[in-house]
């Protein structure tokens, strides 16, 4: 007697928590505008980088301080007192923000999260230290701080980075201490435990995944205050030197006010207001698409 054949019904596979969230990110209209709003940014800062975009910022195009015209897209935004196009000005400074701004972030973030991780995952001594450390950087000023290491390691795009990476560890480190100091003890990490796993294997493989989420947000937000930063020390005086940034425009703009000249002013607060704008609103969605507790 032979048995018919068992069907085997397939269930649908679920979908992996980068899908889920990119599905989530998706519906937000408004925050995928701004999302293509801060990838145009990076096209552009990457355009310049390579010299295809505002390699002419340093060449005449007009005379001293013509006001905005509709004419030719130099002049867009006038020009400055050389005769420079100040919208090619503007674009090398977004460059030069987008540049300071990551760079921050990839050394902020790793210095934060590794020693985040050793401190809430061993504890004890290692602990103490590490406490100690961010405890003592967050106690003194910010931005005494960055000027301080800025004027140290001297004036230039690198240095500047380094200062500002040097700084904004501090936050994260805190937020990964309390997220592995909760997870640790967790049943998935004790199984993990038990079935011989490493100490780098339970940190990297089984925690740090599901705290990744954190990770992202705190990312974009290193990223807007590594572009406000940048613009201050410009601003100051001890930024990048012998290049455009929206803080060295904003620093001439003083004078060329009182000689009613406001454009290149306009220039670079409008650019700097548009790219902190909609990469805030693109942090606020990746908190509400990556975060599982709001889900």
């Amino acid at each position: 007697m032979s048995s018919a054949p068992v069907e085997i019904e397939k269930l649908p596979k679920g979908n992996s928590l980068t899908k889920d969230a990119w599905r989530r990110l998706r519906r937000d209209k408004f925050a995928m505008f701004c999302l293509s709003i801060v990838l145009g940014y990076a096209l552009v800062a990457v355009l310049t980088r390579l010299g295809l975009v505002a390699g002419t910022w340093s060449e005449q195009v007009g005379k001293s301080y013509s006001p905005p015209s509709a004419g030719s897209w130099h002049l867009w935004f006038g020009t400055d007192i050389f005769g420079r196009s100040v919208i090619l000005k503007t674009i090398y400074g977004a460059y030069v923000s987008m540049t300071v701004g990551l760079l921050a972030s990839l050394i902020a973030v790793p210095v934060g999260v590794v020693l985040g991780a050793a401190a809430g995952y061993y504890g004890g001594k290692i602990d103490d230290i590490i406490t100690w450390l961010y405890t003592t950087i967050s106690n003194i000023d910010p931005t005494l701080f960055i000027l301080s290491l800025a004027f140290v390691l001297g004036k230039g795009m690198n240095s500047m980075c380094i200062a500002l990476g040097s700084s904004a560890w501090v936050g994260i480190c805190r937020l990964i201490r309390g997220e592995f100091l909760k997870h640790k003890e967790r049943e998935y990490v004790q199984a993990a435990k038990s079935l011989g796993a490493s100490d780098a294997r339970r940190i990297f493989i089984h925690i740090l995944p599901n705290v990744s989420h954190l990770v992202i947000i705190n990312f974009s937000f290193l990223f807007i205050s590594a572009i406000k930063t940048e613009v201050i020390l410009s601003y100051l005086g001890l930024g990048v030197q012998g290049i455009p940034s929206w803080g060295t425009m904003i620093d001439e703009a003083k004078l060329e006010l009182a000689r009613g000249v406001w454009w290149q002013l306009a220039a670079a607060t409008l650019a700097m207001f548009v790219v902190v704008l909609s990469l805030n609103i693109v942090g606020d969605a990746l908190r509400d698409a990556l975060d599982p507790k709001l889900k």
